[in-house]
Protein backbone atom coordinates (compact mmCIF):
# COMPACT_ATOMS: atom_id res chain seq x y z
CA UNK A 1 0.00 0.00 0.00
CA UNK A 2 1.01 3.12 -0.91
CA UNK A 3 2.69 5.37 2.36
CA UNK A 4 0.98 8.24 1.72
CA UNK A 5 -2.64 6.67 1.37
CA UNK A 6 -3.68 7.07 4.55
CA UNK A 7 -3.78 10.76 4.88
CA UNK A 8 -5.25 11.04 1.32
CA UNK A 9 -9.09 11.40 1.72
CA UNK A 10 -11.54 11.04 -1.57
CA UNK A 11 -14.64 13.37 -1.29
CA UNK A 12 -16.96 11.57 -4.29
CA UNK A 13 -20.15 11.63 -5.69
CA UNK A 14 -22.60 12.60 -8.08
CA UNK A 15 -22.05 16.11 -9.99
CA UNK A 16 -24.11 18.94 -8.16
CA UNK A 17 -23.82 17.41 -4.85
CA UNK A 18 -21.48 19.88 -3.65
CA UNK A 19 -17.83 18.31 -3.51
CA UNK A 20 -15.78 21.20 -5.20
CA UNK A 21 -17.93 23.69 -2.15
CA UNK A 22 -17.18 21.62 0.43
CA UNK A 23 -13.59 21.11 -0.67
CA UNK A 24 -13.12 24.92 -0.99
CA UNK A 25 -14.20 24.94 2.62
CA UNK A 26 -11.56 22.12 3.63
CA UNK A 27 -8.94 24.19 1.69
CA UNK A 28 -10.05 27.78 3.76
CA UNK A 29 -9.50 26.07 7.21
CA UNK A 30 -5.95 25.42 5.90
CA UNK A 31 -6.09 21.61 4.28
CA UNK A 32 -4.07 20.50 1.54
CA UNK A 33 -6.71 19.85 -1.55
CA UNK A 34 -7.07 19.17 -5.11
CA UNK A 35 -8.78 20.81 -8.06
CA UNK A 36 -11.64 18.06 -9.82
CA UNK A 37 -9.85 16.36 -13.27
CA UNK A 38 -13.48 17.02 -14.88
CA UNK A 39 -13.95 20.56 -14.45
CA UNK A 40 -10.21 21.83 -15.03
CA UNK A 41 -10.47 19.56 -18.52
CA UNK A 42 -13.43 20.62 -19.40
CA UNK A 43 -12.35 24.40 -19.16
CA UNK A 44 -9.02 23.51 -20.30
CA UNK A 45 -10.43 21.93 -23.31
CA UNK A 46 -13.21 24.45 -24.23
CA UNK A 47 -10.44 27.51 -24.50
CA UNK A 48 -8.27 25.70 -26.78
CA UNK A 49 -11.08 24.35 -29.04
CA UNK A 50 -10.06 20.70 -27.95
CA UNK A 51 -11.77 17.72 -28.11
CA UNK A 52 -11.18 15.55 -24.97
CA UNK A 53 -14.77 16.85 -23.46
CA UNK A 54 -17.26 14.28 -22.36
CA UNK A 55 -20.02 15.41 -24.91
CA UNK A 56 -17.58 15.12 -27.70
CA UNK A 57 -15.03 12.30 -27.18
CA UNK A 58 -15.61 10.30 -23.87
CA UNK A 59 -12.64 7.74 -24.08
CA UNK A 60 -10.69 10.69 -24.59
CA UNK A 61 -11.57 12.74 -21.76
CA UNK A 62 -11.59 9.68 -19.10
CA UNK A 63 -7.44 8.99 -20.23
CA UNK A 64 -7.19 12.96 -19.48
CA UNK A 65 -9.05 12.80 -16.15
CA UNK A 66 -6.85 9.48 -15.38
CA UNK A 67 -3.37 11.46 -16.47
CA UNK A 68 -4.89 14.14 -14.05
CA UNK A 69 -5.77 12.25 -11.04
CA UNK A 70 -2.21 10.35 -11.24
CA UNK A 71 -0.68 13.50 -11.31
CA UNK A 72 -2.67 14.67 -8.56
CA UNK A 73 -1.31 11.98 -6.32
CA UNK A 74 1.97 12.30 -7.07
CA UNK A 75 2.34 15.55 -6.38
CA UNK A 76 0.11 15.26 -2.88
CA UNK A 77 2.62 13.28 -1.88
CA UNK A 78 4.65 16.54 -1.20
CA UNK A 79 2.09 17.70 0.91
CA UNK A 80 2.28 17.60 4.88
CA UNK A 81 -0.71 16.30 6.63
CA UNK A 82 -4.16 15.43 5.37
CA UNK A 83 -5.12 15.86 1.48
CA UNK A 84 -8.52 16.22 0.02
CA UNK A 85 -9.37 14.96 -3.51
CA UNK A 86 -12.34 16.61 -5.77
CA UNK A 87 -12.49 12.81 -6.60
CA UNK A 88 -9.95 10.27 -7.55
CA UNK A 89 -8.27 7.74 -9.85
CA UNK A 90 -11.67 4.94 -9.30
CA UNK A 91 -13.90 7.60 -10.29
CA UNK A 92 -12.56 7.60 -14.11
CA UNK A 93 -13.24 3.94 -13.87
CA UNK A 94 -16.81 4.96 -12.37
CA UNK A 95 -17.14 7.23 -15.48
CA UNK A 96 -16.15 4.61 -17.91
CA UNK A 97 -18.55 2.33 -16.83
CA UNK A 98 -21.21 5.03 -16.91
CA UNK A 99 -20.37 5.63 -20.00
CA UNK A 100 -20.68 1.83 -21.25
CA UNK A 101 -16.80 1.98 -22.09
CA UNK A 102 -14.40 -0.47 -21.47
CA UNK A 103 -12.36 -0.10 -18.97
CA UNK A 104 -8.64 -0.36 -19.60
CA UNK A 105 -6.43 -2.61 -17.72
CA UNK A 106 -3.91 -0.25 -17.53
CA UNK A 107 -6.75 2.08 -15.56
CA UNK A 108 -7.39 -1.09 -13.11
CA UNK A 109 -3.71 -1.02 -12.50
CA UNK A 110 -4.15 2.57 -11.52
CA UNK A 111 -6.82 2.57 -9.38
CA UNK A 112 -5.15 -0.59 -7.46
CA UNK A 113 -1.59 1.40 -7.21
CA UNK A 114 -2.28 4.64 -6.43
CA UNK A 115 -4.52 4.33 -2.96
CA UNK A 116 -6.10 6.86 -0.87
CA UNK A 117 -7.46 6.62 2.68
CA UNK A 118 -9.71 3.38 3.09
CA UNK A 119 -12.79 5.24 4.52
CA UNK A 120 -13.73 7.44 1.33
CA UNK A 121 -16.23 10.68 1.80
CA UNK A 122 -19.74 10.16 -0.88
CA UNK A 123 -21.83 12.88 -0.99
CA UNK A 124 -25.40 11.95 -2.39
CA UNK A 125 -27.35 13.18 -4.68
CA UNK A 126 -29.26 16.60 -3.48
CA UNK A 127 -31.96 18.04 -5.76
CA UNK A 128 -32.36 21.28 -4.10
CA UNK A 129 -28.69 22.09 -4.67
CA UNK A 130 -28.32 20.68 -7.82
CA UNK A 131 -28.16 23.03 -10.82
CA UNK A 132 -26.52 22.34 -14.67
CA UNK A 133 -24.32 24.89 -15.85
CA UNK A 134 -21.68 25.28 -18.54
CA UNK A 135 -19.45 22.19 -17.67
CA UNK A 136 -21.93 20.13 -15.17
CA UNK A 137 -24.52 19.09 -18.81
CA UNK A 138 -25.43 16.35 -16.51
CA UNK A 139 -29.09 16.02 -15.55
CA UNK A 140 -29.91 14.87 -11.97
CA UNK A 141 -30.88 11.40 -13.26
CA UNK A 142 -27.59 11.09 -14.54
CA UNK A 143 -26.36 12.85 -10.99
CA UNK A 144 -28.38 9.90 -9.46
CA UNK A 145 -26.65 6.74 -11.79
CA UNK A 146 -23.49 8.79 -11.26
CA UNK A 147 -23.37 8.41 -7.84
CA UNK A 148 -24.43 4.74 -8.44
CA UNK A 149 -21.80 4.11 -10.40
CA UNK A 150 -18.85 5.89 -7.25
CA UNK A 151 -20.69 3.46 -5.18
CA UNK A 152 -19.98 0.54 -7.38
CA UNK A 153 -16.52 0.87 -8.13
CA UNK A 154 -15.49 2.31 -4.69
CA UNK A 155 -17.16 -0.66 -2.95
CA UNK A 156 -15.18 -3.36 -5.79
CA UNK A 157 -12.17 -1.62 -4.56
CA UNK A 158 -12.44 -2.13 -1.12
CA UNK A 159 -13.51 1.40 0.01
CA UNK A 160 -15.35 1.83 3.09
CA UNK A 161 -18.22 4.20 1.98
CA UNK A 162 -18.73 7.31 4.61
CA UNK A 163 -22.21 9.08 3.37
CA UNK A 164 -21.58 12.99 3.76
CA UNK A 165 -24.74 14.07 5.54
CA UNK A 166 -27.43 16.97 3.68
CA UNK A 167 -26.49 19.80 5.86
CA UNK A 168 -24.70 23.73 5.26
CA UNK A 169 -21.24 23.35 4.32
CA UNK A 170 -19.79 23.96 7.67
CA UNK A 171 -21.50 21.17 9.36
CA UNK A 172 -20.24 19.19 6.50
CA UNK A 173 -16.65 20.17 6.38
CA UNK A 174 -16.94 19.48 10.38
CA UNK A 175 -18.19 15.79 10.27
CA UNK A 176 -15.51 15.60 7.40
CA UNK A 177 -12.75 16.74 10.27
CA UNK A 178 -14.56 14.78 13.09
CA UNK A 179 -14.02 11.39 10.82
CA UNK A 180 -10.65 12.43 9.53
CA UNK A 181 -9.31 13.20 13.39
CA UNK A 182 -7.42 16.18 11.45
Amino acid sequence: MDDHAGRFHILTGGPGSGKTTLIEALGHRGFATTAEAGRTIIREQLSASGSALPWSNRQLFAERMLDFDMRNHMQARQCKGPVFFDRGIPDVLGYLELCGLAVPAYAEDAARSYRYARRVFILPPWPEIFAPDAERRQSFDEAERTYRAMVAVYSRLGYELVEVPRAPVRERADFIFADTGS
